[in-house]
């Protein structure tokens, strides 16, 4: 599959199949993770992997419960406030496998690169045939002190960016796009003749 073919074609998948992701899937998907660009070649990321749909389904409730514990007016706003409170919601969509990449202490925007990885890693997930989803109401329960020594994350490492990863079941329609707004477009002048 193309570059530009896996750009357009990818989408954030939220049904995925009992199939489990073979290791051997996972670590492809994290090398091409780290052959994203990075500030000064810092490479600040490192990754996490955690598989079995019921420990997710656990770390789930888990991380539900720390959102509606912390972010009651926040989440009052959210489209999704009513769903996050749900109990059937899952917020890895039942997924069997998360990655989550984490950002090391850097001095030039760590996080950045690390969304850089991520995207490398949805696209190596689609060319696979995988799907991926990033799972932002996950971040506040794994950044977690508690969470962190409970998983093995080092203390000094912030969670970026978790992605469910998983066969997808299904086909996902394309989410309609605005045209590009571009704000600002200079070129020298050419010169004549």
């Amino acid at each position: 599959m193309d570059v530009l073919t896996a750009i357009y074609q990818r989408r954030s998948i939220r049904h995925f199949t009992d199939a489990p992701v073979p290791a051997s899937l996972v670590h492809e998907l994290i090398r091409a993770a780290t052959q994203a660009p990075s500030a000064v070649n810092q490479q600040p990321w490192v990754f996490g992997v955690i598989r079995g749909r019921r420990r997710l389904d656990g770390y789930s409730e888990r991380a539900k419960a720390h959102l509606l514990a912390i972010l009651p007016q926040a989440l009052s706003l959210h489209r999704r406030a009513d769903t996050l409170a749900s109990h059937e919601y899952n917020v890895f969509h039942h997924a069997g496998t998360l990655v989550f990449i984490a950002a090391r202490p850097a001095p030039h925007h760590p996080e950045e690169d690390c969304c850089l990885a991520a995207q490398n890693l949805m696209l190596a997930a689609h060319a696979l045939g995988l799907g991926t989803c990033p799972i932002g109401f996950a971040r506040p329960w794994l950044n977690l002190p508690a969470v962190k020594a409970e998983l093995g994350i080092p203390g000094s490492c912030h969670v970026v960016m978790p992605l469910a990863v998983g066969w997808p079941a299904g086909q996902s329609a394309p989410v309609p796009r605005e045209p590009p707004e571009i704000v600002c477009w200079q070129e020298d002048a050419r010169p004549a003749g």
